[in-house]
């Protein structure tokens, strides 16, 4: 796993029902290095920070790999690193491979695996129609959000190396799939429903649905 391409958004406003609102989706390769904290990343537009950032979500990575299939899907759009709203494009991320709370060290930071990317409105005003969301769930790879355990800078070319494999957990698309499904996993949702990986909030969630 390596970073390819390092990006930011800035504050893009745009109409929605009749309101205005703003977006920080609009991300662009920056060509230099960022800073992951433990909350955000600096510099980088959060709008809504109730539902973005903190710490289990202070950073969203997404695989290179899964480009082309959206490529094909949406040829017309003008495609860029940053297209699905991610801080981190990652080229070699397989999410059949990476597991919910695997910690790795990358430039000067260290990261855990966290919560999965619930596609919003915003990502089908970004793609110009609301299928988007469903084609997006449906093909199973939506990335994931990292917790910083270390502040610190990342770059292009910087490796993920795997500093503790998660015990006892589950794939990243694994808890894509078993969060968007709708006949639940139960052994997978025992075990998802007890990673500290998860916000709490999420893991009580996951809990009322074992049978």
């Amino acid at each position: 796993m390596k970073i390819i391409s390092t990006n930011l958004g800035k504050p893009t406003p745009f109409i929605w029902n009749g309101k205005e609102e703003t977006t920080g989706i609009f991300k662009k390769p920056t060509g230099k290095p960022i800073f992951l904290t433990k909350n955000d990343v600096i510099n980088d537009h959060i709008s809504n920070r109730l539902n973005h950032a903190g710490y289990y979500k202070a950073c969203y990575i997404f695989s290179a790999e899964q480009y082309p299939y959206w490529q094909e899907l949406y040829p017309d759009l003008d495609w860029s690193w940053g297209m699905f709203g991610e801080n981190l494009t990652v080229a070699d991320f397989d999410e059949r491979e990476v597991y919910l709370g695997d910690i790795y060290k990358v430039g000067e930071a260290l990261v855990q695996v966290s919560q999965y990317r619930e596609p919003c409105y915003k990502l089908g005003y970004k793609f110009g129609t609301p299928q988007v969301i469903k084609q997006f769930i449906a093909h199973g790879f939506g990335g994931t959000y990292l917790s910083i355990l270390e502040e610190g800078e990342v770059n292009v070319g910087d490796s993920f190396t795997l500093v503790e494999r998660a015990k006892n957990s589950l794939t990243v698309a694994e808890l894509f799939e078993l969060v968007f499904s709708k006949d639940k996993n139960q052994e997978l949702l025992k075990i998802a429903a007890t990673s500290t990986a998860i916000p709490k909030k999420k893991r009580v969630w996951l809990t009322s649905l074992i049978q």
